[in-house]
This record gives structure tokens, C-alpha cells and sequence, in this order.
């Protein structure tokens, strides 16, 4: 006799025998879907997007160690030679780039399928609470093991993903011309220290030669006083004059003092290492420098490539936020093996496959999206600003620069004259004195003026050789020799 029981049981058996069949066919359905979702997603463009080489090192080309061995200054270009090993400020320029490319190869990688593998092993506790229709499914314990590979990739139909990275390209743009700024600006920096020190230590050993002689000018007027050859304001003048003299010798040292300190700074040397400088005698100042530059000189400039990298970078954030009101479409897939049991986990009941595509879209957002939409416009407004103000500023460094570079150049051209002239007038003093027509302390005066005179020829060698670092700062760290011949 069949009780109810065993009929409930035989259902049972033909809804698993009906169940396992479905399966069955289902698994070889979803397996081909899965086949065919592979293929279509390593077939897209991102999958096999070339990578980009990686571009040579171009920190050397930044230092234009070229354009420093023009002044004929081997320790100069040893400096720059060791500022590009050791400076921190260039280390960190450098570090900020390579930050920079791997947000570019993150950005990238959000282009791809991305693929997981989530393992998961449950203990279920049943209830008898589950029917098919008469049939109820009594308690049960059972353990649930599941090894699936898990693929999604979203189809860059609008190319959203593609303008998000093309957009962090350019910020990496954006960041390598800081680098080569930091680098122009580093290198000119040190120069021009560099050159100043050269120039205080001839002052100090002009101005030591003038405080001596002005002592031994207030010796000889003492003398003169005590014979009553002159008013005791004649020796007070010299007095006061001697140390006003003794105070400028004493601003040069401590100037020397903080231009060596800034040096070591640079170098990252030591409190105690000495800084080699090549004498002063031994520089020699640039000569032939551009009268004149073309309007596309700027072009070159960082500042310039890095408020241009900015606007297609803004532009580029417009576009992805226009796309973010368009419909997202994500394939999705699962392929790998569901048993309840250890023993079977590798059989072929076990295999597990499911693909399809989810659609996304946004019904409210609460206004975000346009906000989000407005804000980029205004970015790119600003970032427009932004390059308008980099072309500005940048003709009137250039034309800073040149009209520096030429008043210096003029003015250490008068200064020579001037020395010239100084010196024939010393040497008539000297003649005059050999033949008694002139005194010893009108000697001292006249070698005294010679002097200061050459002190200011020395600051007009210096000058013109700064004006031309400030000039090539201006152009963007390009040889100035080879832009006048363009």
C-alpha cells in the first residue's frame, strides 16, 4: 500500500530528477554565453590597448647641463652636475611624477574587465518552511561550497572611461612641467648664487684694499691735524668715513655667508663643506645675446604647456560629466563549480556558470549631476583664465629679461670706459707724484676712487652674466644661442 509519505517522497525524487536536467541543459547554454562574452570582452579596444613605452629619463635633458658649460666654468657645471643627484626639492619633483603615472595606469586598468575570485563556504540551517505546492521540503543541515570566477566589464559605449584617463594624462602632463620648472627654476637659482658669490669675494678683497688705505688716509690727516694742517673736521670726516667702510666690509661677509649657506642648501652638503668657486678673473660674462625674440618663444615655457595640459584637461572632465546622464551598460558573468559536498565539488553536476548584462540609470540624483556639470564648465572657464594669465606673464618676463639683459650690458660697457678712465687718471696722479706735484695723500684718494670704480665694473660683469640666466629662465630653460639663430 502507497502511503502519502511515499508519494511525497517520489515527487521529491522527480523534481530533482527534473531539476538536474534543466541544469544540465542550462550549465551548456550558459557556458556558450560565457564563451562568447569572453571573446567580445578581450576583443575591445581597452583590452588591447598598446601601453605606453616609457619615455626616457628626461631629468638630464631638463638640467641643460649644455647651455652651463657655455660660461666656461667646470666647477659651475660640476655644481649642477651634483645639484641634479642631490637636491631634495628635484627628488621630490621627480617622485610627483612617477605618483603621477601610476594614477595614469590606475585610471587605465578601470578601462579593463576586471576579474575575482571569491571563494565562499556556508552552513545552512534549514526550517521546514518550504513547499512545492502539497509537497513540503522537511529541516535539513547542509554545507554549501562555491569556487566561483566572477568577470564584469562595463561597455565604454559613450567612451566615459577612455575621457576619465585621457584626463589624468593630462594631469600627469600638468605635473612633469612642474617637474621641468622646478628644474629650471633650481638650476638658475644656484647660478645666479653661484655668480653673486664670485662677486662678493672680489668686493671683499676690493673693499679690504679701500679700508686699509682709508686708515692710513686718517693716520696721514691725524698727522695733518696735530700740525695744524687741517680742522678737526676734516679728521672727523675721515674717521666717519672709515667706518662706514669697515661696515660695508662687514655687510659682504655676512652676505658671503648666507650665499654659501643657500649653496650648501642646494648641494645638501654638509654645514662645515667648503663650496669651491672658480675666480672672479677667470669668469667671463656672456657676449652676443638676443637682441630680440619670436612671439612663439613662450611656447617652450612650463607654465605655458602646463595652462594648455590644463585645458584639455578640464575639457576632457566636461565630456565625462555630460556622459554621466547617459545609460551605463555592465556585462557581468560567473563561471566555476557549487557542490554541497567536498567529494563532488570537481564533478560535472557541480559547474556553475551564469553571464548577462546589467543596465544602469540614474532616475534622481538630487540635482548632483548637474551641479557636477556646472562646477567643470566653471573649471574650464577658469583653466581658460589660467592660459591667458601664462601668456601674459610670459611675454613680460621675456621682456623683462631682454630689456635686463640689455641695460646690464650697457651699463657694464660704461662701467669699463669709466675704469679706463680711472686708471689713466691714477697714472697721471702717480707721475705727478714722482715729480713732487701731487701728495701722498692725494695718492690714496685717487687709488682709493680707482677702486670703487672697479667695484662697480665688478657688479657689472656679474650683473650681465645673471641677466642672461634670468633670460634663459624666461624662454624655458632653451639655449639662447640657438633660439637667436632660429
Amino acid at each position: 500500500m502507497i502511503t502519502q509519505k511515499h508519494k511525497n517522497q517520489q515527487k521529491i525524487k522527480i523534481f530533482k530528477i527534473y531539476y538536474q536536467t534543466l541544469d544540465t541543459l542550462g550549465q551548456n547554454i550558459m557556458k556558450k554565453i560565457i564563451i562568447a562574452m569572453l571573446i567580445t570582452v578581450m576583443l575591445t579596444p581597452a583590452a588591447f590597448a598598446k601601453k605606453k613605452e616609457k619615455e626616457p629619463e628626461q631629468a638630464v635633458q631638463y638640467m641643460n647641463l649644455s647651455w652651463w658649460e657655455k660660461y666656461n666654468d667646470p666647477v659651475l657645471t660640476e655644481y649642477e652636475t651634483r645639484l641634479y643627484e642631490k637636491n631634495p626639492d628635484l627628488k621630490i619633483a621627480s617622485l610627483k611624477v612617477k605618483e603621477g603615472e601610476k594614477i595614469v595606469k590606475i585610471s587605465f586598468a578601470n578601462e579593463l574587465p576586471q576579474l575575482s575570485f571569491d571563494g565562499q563556504l556556508n552552513r545552512n540551517f534549514k526550517s521546514s518552511d518550504l513547499y512545492f505546492g502539497q509537497m513540503a521540503i522537511p529541516s535539513f543541515k547542509q554545507s554549501e561550497l562555491q569556487l566561483p570566477l566572477t568577470m564584469s566589464y562595463e561597455i565604454d559605449i559613450w567612451g566615459t572611461n577612455r575621457f576619465r584617463t585621457k584626463s589624468v594624462e593630462k594631469r600627469l602632463e600638468m605635473v612633469k612641467q612642474d617637474e621641468r620648472a622646478s628644474y629650471i627654476m633650481l638650476t638658475s637659482a644656484f647660478a645666479a648664487d653661484y655668480f653673486n658669490l664670485i662677486r662678493v669675494d672680489k668686493l671683499l678683497e676690493l673693499q679690504k684694499q679701500i679700508v686699509d688705505i682709508q686708515e692710513e688716509i686718517v693716520k696721514k690727516t691725524e698727522i695733518k691735524f696735530k700740525n695744524g694742517l687741517c680742522s678737526k673736521t676734516d679728521l672727523l670726516n675721515e674717521q666717519k668715513a672709515l667706518t662706514y667702510l669697515k661696515e660695508e666690509y662687514n655687510s659682504l661677509e655676512d652676505r658671503q655667508a648666507l650665499l654659501t649657506n643657500q649653496l650648501r642648501t642646494y648641494l645638501a652638503a654638509g654645514a662645515d663643506e667648503e663650496i669651491k668657486r672658480t675666480d672672479f678673473d677667470s669668469v667671463s660674462a656672456p657676449e652676443g645675446l638676443p637682441e630680440s625674440f619670436e612671439s612663439n618663444v613662450i611656447e617652450y615655457r612650463p607654465d605655458y604647456l602646463r595652462a594648455e595640459a590644463n585645458i584639455k584637461r578640464a575639457g576632457y572632465d566636461v565630456k565625462v560629466a555630460r556622459r554621466e546622464f547617459l545609460p551605463k551598460f555592465v556585462i557581468f558573468g560567473q563561471i566555476g563549480f557549487n557542490a554541497y559536498q567536498f567529494a563532488n565539488l570537481f564533478s560535472s553536476p557541480a559547474q556553475m556558470a551564469a553571464a548577462g548584462i546589467l543596465p544602469q540609470f540614474d532616475l534622481f540624483t538630487g540635482g548632483r549631476k548637474f551641479a557636477v556639470l556646472k562646477l567643470r564648465k566653471l573649471e574650464y572657464d577658469e583653466a581658460l583664465q589660467v592660459y591667458q594669465k601664462a601668456i601674459l606673464n610670459s611675454f613680460r618676463e621675456v621682456n623683462d629679461s631682454l630689456s635686463m639683459a640689455h641695460t646690464a650690458e650697457k651699463t657694464y660697457a660704461e662701467d669699463i670706459d669709466r675704469l679706463n678712465y680711472q686708471n689713466e687718471m691714477f697714472d697721471l696722479l702717480t707721475k705727478k707724484s714722482k715729480i713732487g706735484a701731487a701728495s701722498n695723500l692725494e695718492v690714496l684718494y685717487g687709488r682709493q676712487a680707482k677702486l670703487f670704480t672697479e667695484k662697480e665694473a665688478v657688479s657689472g660683469k656679474i650683473n650681465v652674466i645673471i641677466a642672461s640666466i634670468n633670460m634663459y629662465k624666461a624662454v624655458g630653460g632653451r639655449d639662447l644661442y640657438e633660439i637667436s639663430n632660429l
